[in-house]
């Protein structure tokens, strides 16, 4: 299988503290990955890095076969790669259409001139736009009378699938979701996890989660990497990594027994 994303020694430092560490991460083309690791590790720094936002002290990252150190988010953004944050980056004085059609801007054809003149091909693009955000409304589960509500009027849950939404606006190849979870209570964490396998199986897309729900990180990742002091410590399938003593002692202590991670 072709690989999508590939981190190859990716070093990232703020100041003297090196917050990623030589790390390496090859992601597979039409897989669901995980990246776990305990409060602190470096997991959100790498998704950071990944996407942008910071630049690596040193290391390459290639997606899709092409390097992306030192490109603009935006522009990784056009290379068909988006996110999700751990804390929810709604528009919150916008509605939910509105924040999701802000996910399209990168590929909406448009220039300056069609805005201000409101021409016929700039309308027509704007109304594909408002189509394809409420079909991803209802895709991702939401009610379609939702779409004309303030963002910051939705309970959490909602709030999170409108974010997935946002970020599925742009057609991405690639999604990272960055403790998509969170806060979420077990019904909805089910319904979620069962979104982000459609991601993948219904439109081709590839996840990478960082997740703390570690029922959720076994049971839909076919592979895992664990990250602790912003080293890769371990890697391998569900099962591999549960057994693994680094992670065991990573989590629950460097004198804990021999045991497995718990699913529950």
């Amino acid at each position: 299988m072709s690989v999508i994303l590939e981190l190859t020694k990716v070093t990232k430092r703020f100041g003297g503290l090196v917050a990623v560490n030589a790390v390496d991460l090859r992601i597979e083309t039409g897989s669901i990955s995980s990246v776990i690791g305990p409060n602190g590790a470096g997991k959100t720094t790498i998704f950071n890095t990944i996407t942008g936002i910071y630049k690596p002290e040193e290391g390459d990252i290639r997606f899709d076969g092409q390097t992306i150190v030192g490109m603009r988010p935006d522009r990784i953004t056009a290379q068909g790669m988006c996110r999700t944050f751990q804390n929810i980056r709604l528009f919150h004085n916008m509605t939910v259409l509105e924040n999701i059609l802000v996910g399209a801007h990168t590929r909406t054809p448009s220039t300056a001139w069609g805005a201000v003149l409101r021409t016929r091909h700039f309308k027509q693009a704007e109304e594909e736009a408002r189509q394809e955000a409420q079909r991803l409304l209802l895709y991702v589960g939401l009610p379609r009378g939702l779409g004309d509500q303030l963002a910051r009027n939705l309970p959490y849950g909602q709030q999170r699938r409108v974010e997935i939404a946002r970020a599925l606006a742009s057609k991405p190849k690639l999604i990272l979701l960055d403790e998509p979870t969170a806060g979420m209570n077990p019904q909805e964490t089910e319904s979620a996890t069962r979104l982000f396998r459609k991601l993948r199986d219904d439109l081709g897309i590839t996840v990478v989660l960082i997740e703390h729900d570690m029922k959720v990180v076994m049971g839909i990742s076919e592979r895992i990497s664990v990250i602790d002091y912003g080293q890769k410590i371990a890697e391998g399938t569900p099962a591999e990594v549960r057994k693994d003593q680094r992670v065991i002692e990573a989590y629950l202590g460097r004198h804990a027994e021999s045991t497995t991670i718990s699913m529950h």
